[in-house]
């Protein structure tokens, strides 16, 4: 699904104005995952590291360099088992089909559960938007704002 920045918002309710238990569940995905790298979701708007926190998540995941996700300021000294397993939860919370994210309910027993196991998540919403198209290629609107003035 290819779309522009979405914030705390899940790409069901960005697109089509649907809003269920699973958006909470998005949310809750995006937040623990700005808690746990210390950045800001919107801070990677039109970055060339990523389109957006999932996706630079994402990729790290992929590259089995997980724990470069954890905020520097804490890194050294947070349980690495414990602040992975929270990384995998956040993108499970985070994944493009709603059907594919767990309840709230399962986010809690995963969390709370070291010894359940946590299968491995789906692409994220909202990871390629600008990671397909270099920044360059982005074209800006401009405005022209007149002002009338009395004679």
């Amino acid at each position: 699904m290819q779309m522009w920045y979405s914030g705390y918002m899940s790409p069901e309710y960005v697109v089509y104005g649907q809003f269920s238990e699973k958006s909470d569940v998005f949310s809750f995905g995006v937040l623990l995952l700005e808690i746990l790298s210390g950045e800001r979701n919107s801070d990677f708007l039109m970055t060339e590291i990523s389109a957006s926190l999932l996706g630079w998540a994402w990729n790290k995941w992929k590259e089995g360099k997980i724990l470069e996700l954890i905020d520097p300021s804490i890194r050294e000294t947070c349980d690495n088992n414990k602040a992975t397993r929270c990384i995998l939860v956040a993108l499970l919370c985070v994944q493009e089909i709603p059907i594919d994210r767990p309840t709230m309910s399962d986010v809690s027993f995963m969390l709370s559960n070291e010894t359940t196991p946590i299968h491995e998540p789906k692409e994220p919403a909202f990871r390629s938007s600008w990671q397909s198209q270099q920044l360059s290629d982005v074209s800006i609107n401009e405005m022209t704002i007149t002002l009338p003035k009395p004679r």
